[in-house]
């Protein structure tokens, strides 16, 4: 999609202020966000949120200052968000999921300065795990951090009550800066500032951190509340469940996207599938935004089918993934991507073939985007590693265009990333972990299909001595990984069943082959 020049410059500009300040002037008093126990209009989170945009700027954050948010789906999560938002700060939302040692990396990749976060998260004590994953960190004074592991953390602050000596507070005593500097800072983001960084697996053993501006999530959330009455069939007063964790693309997608028109938003620190339908019953929800494995935990409930759900039809009759409505071919409507910020407006698009050319409507090829629409690129990573010399990012998504119809159908990948539940995995990042285990010689991670998860992760383990225990391996592998990367199915196979290509690297397709030909000596599943 090209861009209006002249309409961009007539309309107000694309930055989180701008969009945020519009949203409360139209609709200031409407309940933007739902907890099982809170509930916050759009004037109430512009409060709370240039409040701590105030104290940020106080503490010296500012334009650019890389900013780790470590929440649940949840309120402040939002507060800070747009707080860091309006004061220029690049956002990091770091996982919950995430094991230490994935937290370390994470902060040092990105760079973060300061580190936000509640003394806990579920269940997680963060001062233990935060210990767990920064050796040295125990010894730390707090606003003067020196760690060499994550050389660029200064300040990790808690937003509540207690926590060790090396963290800091977040208090409603605390001294702000004055709410005009708070106004003219924001007057300075420009809708060319990056604004957030979000974490994706990619085709190496660490994280890609997704960069993205003002402008291009200003634009493609423009689209969301559209889209998402039209597949929950809501109207005006849209009310959606949003299941998608805040730290991933389609969380920041929902809670930003609400800003553009009045909609209110479910949101659970924890996903259980009773408060959910509590909710949805209570609040007259129209529909759910999440995964297909969510939507049918809601089904399985045991009572589901007494549940007043008339206010979301779609739930009861439609099907599991929101992505299958009206669709014509069994294939979903291509979702969201990180790299273009949840949607593909403002995206000029391209379907190729294998040689680049493009394919006619109806034909499958590989997806290609540019344009205002797409990211501003990898962090740490130069142009020319992301983007072609005509400024194409190819995102080895296969995808057709049927005639006359202006939606993208998936069809799947050409990369090796496995899509389980709807989250990316790195094969060779959970092979760097398993692989280093003393009683594993060799691990090949592929996915499989699966009927609820899409894809699942499969591990074939070459063992380094005889009576390996699987049991302990996965629980090991739980330890440093991610719960929706461990993987749940597991087997056994020797060396020189792993096949290889001509040039002696791994022919991974062909080990996939294998396990669906049950060619290797199957361990079970775990979850």
């Amino acid at each position: 999609m090209s861009v209006d020049r002249t309409t961009e410059a007539t309309e107000p500009r694309p930055t989180i202020p701008t969009l945020l300040a519009r949203a409360v002037a139209q609709f200031g008093e409407h309940t933007y966000l739902i907890t099982p126990t809170e509930r916050i209009s759009y004037r109430e989170i512009d409060r709370r949120s240039a409040r701590a945009a105030r104290w940020l700027l106080h503490r010296g954050a500012g334009k650019g200052t890389r900013v780790g948010l470590f929440f649940p789906n949840d309120i402040d999560f939002v507060v800070w968000w747009l707080a860091a938002a309006r004061v220029g700060a690049l956002v990091v939302p770091l996982s919950t999921l995430y094991a230490p040692a994935e937290i370390a990396k994470v902060l040092r990749l990105a760079d973060v300065a300061l580190l936000i976060t509640p003394p806990r998260v579920l269940t997680i004590d963060v001062a233990q795990r935060l210990e767990a994953a920064l050796p040295g960190l125990a010894g730390q004074q707090a606003g003067r951090l020196s760690l060499p592991a994550v050389p660029y953390l200064r300040d990790i602050v808690f937003t509540g009550p207690g926590g060790p000596a090396w963290a800091g507070r977040y208090s409603d005593t605390d001294p702000l800066a004055p709410q005009e500097i708070l106004a003219a800072v924001e007057n300075e983001v420009s809708p060319a500032d990056l604004v957030v960084m979000v974490h994706t697996s990619g085709s190496t053993a660490d994280p890609k951190g997704v960069l993205h501006t003002h402008g291009t999530v200003v634009r493609q959330t423009s689209t969301w509340p559209e889209a998402i009455r039209a597949v929950s069939k809501s109207g005006d007063d849209a009310s959606i469940l949003c299941a998608m964790p805040f730290f991933w693309i389609g969380g920041l997608l929902a809670i930003t996207g609400a800003l553009h028109r009045a909609t209110t938003l479910l949101i659970m620190p924890r996903l259980d599938a009773e408060t959910a339908l509590d909710m949805i019953e209570r609040e007259r929800a129209n529909g759910v935004v999440g995964w297909p494995a969510f939507t049918q935990r809601l089904r399985e409930h045991p009572s589901f089918a007494t549940r007043d759900l008339s206010s979301a039809p779609m739930l009861r009759d439609g099907p599991l993934d929101i992505a299958m409505v009206d669709v014509p071919d069994g294939f979903p409507v291509h979702r969201t991507m990180s790299e273009t910020a949840g949607g593909f407006a403002y995206t000029q698009m391209r379907i190729v073939d294998e040689d680049g050319r493009p394919v006619p409507d109806g034909t499958v090829g590989e997806l290609w985007v540019r344009g205002i629409g797409c990211m501003a690129g990898y962090n740490k990573r130069e142009r020319w590693e992301t983007f072609d010399d005509d400024g194409w990012y190819h995102t080895g998504d296969r995808v057709y265009r049927r005639p006359g119809d202006p939606r993208l159908f998936y069809v799947g990948r050409t990369s090796e990333l496995i899509k389980a539940a709807g989250a990316n995995v790195s094969p060779l990042e959970v092979e760097s972990v398993i692989g280093q285990f003393d009683d594993v010689a060799q691990c090949v991670v592929v996915g499989v299909e699966d009927p609820v998860r899409g894809e699942q992760v499969c591990a074939v383990l070459v063992p380094a001595h005889d009576g390996i225990d699987v049991d302990s391996v996965a629980a090991r592998a739980r330890e440093q990984l991610s719960s929706y990367k461990v993987p749940t199915r597991w087997l056994l196979a020797t060396s020189d069943r792993i096949p290889t290509l001509a040039s002696g690297k791994l022919n991974r397709k062909a080990v996939r082959q294998l396990v669906i030909d049950g060619a290797f000596t199957e361990c079970g599943q775990r979850p």
